[in-house]
């Protein structure tokens, strides 16, 4: 494929209904109070695969010959394009060979393998594990199934935009994440043939804001590393392919750091009941940047496939992070009744206990002789501090200590 097209979208929009789910837009009173829009959720997190890179996948294996696909297919993913790959591969029952890097979360790398793919961990990031897929491709003939820089995995990640004008022809915004710029440039593209009316905003984590690098220098360039908890779009050189069109149809970048992900990460949890990974976040820690009003707005969910261990992670930050939970050291008398006279002003404040450390060797003075470390669940920053503050009223010199749960 030379170019996009509208045949093509036409074309690849019902090829990817034989294997996506469909995903409604779900619209967010929580969100759309925040940002003083009506903010539109599209969930690409509850595909097969977890994520919208199914769709791309699916639609560039269709379009190889018999004598490509026989080859093998082999590509470099962080794990989502891996699943799609994979899954597509199995289905048109080809060999696939999938390169990811070495911190890719294990639940990815074991998904990828459950659909029959080989895994083959290598480099830290991406853009490694690409240099080590191509080679290998040169080395064993296999046809090369690019995560984002083909115009014909942009084209099947670009349905997700003829879905949502379908549902919602009113939509005035589209956020959509960018890695390495594959589904920006699909959604983009096609969101200006259909409606150039329709603006479409970009959104890159703060440590690994390759395309708007590129964009700001009017060319492809690269990124000295790439620092973020967003993994899935952990790039350091955007799409040579797509970067015409990205320069073209997204209206403007917005990139978003990694503490925002975290805060995003809960308010998806707890208002929406709903997992995202970070990069699938990265739309919604857009939404407090947003300089209008009163527009209808969709935010790209792009994936959910975070695992056990990063989600508990994310909690315990976020909690942290918003004053819910933190511990607080103070020195007590050594003497009979101050652990009940602590406890008391807590339950006073209403405050709740998690865990308590008592120490009775850290002083020799009798008057400030045991330490006790309090870990305590507040309603927040104010909650805290008026707790903290009450402590210290009370003569007990508070401190805040580094949380650990």
């Amino acid at each position: 494929m030379k170019e996009f097209c509208i045949d093509r979208f036409e074309e690849a929009a019902e090829k990817v209904k034989e294997v996506v789910l469909p995903t409604p837009l779900v619209y967010s009173e929580f969100f759309s109070r925040q940002c003083c829009n009506k903010v539109y959720l599209k969930p690409e997190n509850i595909q097969h695969t977890g994520a919208y890179k199914i769709r791309g996948a699916y639609y560039k294996i269709s379009t190889l010959t018999s004598e490509e696909r026989g080859r093998g297919l082999i590509t470099a993913s962080a794990g989502n394009h891996a699943q799609g790959v994979a899954f597509a591969a199995q289905r048109m029952g080809a060999k696939a060979v999938i390169v990811m890097p070495t911190t890719t979360p294990l639940m990815k790398v074991n998904r990828t393998k459950s659909y029959g793919a080989q895994v083959i961990l290598h480099g830290d990031v991406y853009d490694d594990a690409c240099s080590e897929a191509y080679r290998l491709a040169e080395e064993h003939g296999y046809t090369f199934i690019h995560p984002f820089d083909d115009l014909g995995v942009a084209t099947g990640q670009g349905t997700i935009a003829m879905e949502i004008i379908k549902e919602l022809p009113t939509v005035d915004y589209i956020l959509v994440p960018i890695g390495g710029g594959g589904l920006a440039a699909g959604v983009s593209t096609l969101a200006r043939l259909l409606n150039p009316g329709i603006k479409v905003i970009g959104v890159e984590p703060a440590g690994a804001s390759c395309m708007k690098e590129s964009i700001k220098a009017g060319k492809v360039v690269s990124l000295s590393g790439a620092q973020t908890i967003a993994d899935g779009t952990a790039v350091k050189t955007p799409g040579e392919k797509i970067f015409p069109y990205i320069k073209k149809n997204i209206d403007s970048i917005i990139t978003v750091e990694d503490d925002e992900l975290i805060d995003a990460f809960l308010d998806m949890v707890e208002n929406h009941k709903m997992v995202c990974e970070n990069s699938g976040l990265l739309t919604i820690a857009a939404l407090s940047h947003l300089p209008f009003r009163d527009k209808k707005v969709v935010s790209i969910l792009s994936g959910g496939n975070m695992d056990i261990i990063t989600m508990s992670s994310m909690l315990q930050h976020g909690l942290i992070q918003r004053g819910r939970i933190f511990t607080v050291s103070v020195l007590l008398p050594d003497k009979p009744g101050e652990l009940a006279r602590v406890a008391d002003i807590i339950a006073d404040e209403q405050g709740n206990v998690v865990k308590l450390e008592h120490n009775q060797f850290v002083s020799i003075n009798r008057n400030a002789a045991v330490e006790l470390r309090i870990t305590l669940e507040s309603f927040g920053m104010e909650h805290r501090d008026r707790i903290s503050d009450r402590l210290e009223r009370e003569g007990y010199r508070p401190k805040m200590v580094r949380t650990n749960l």
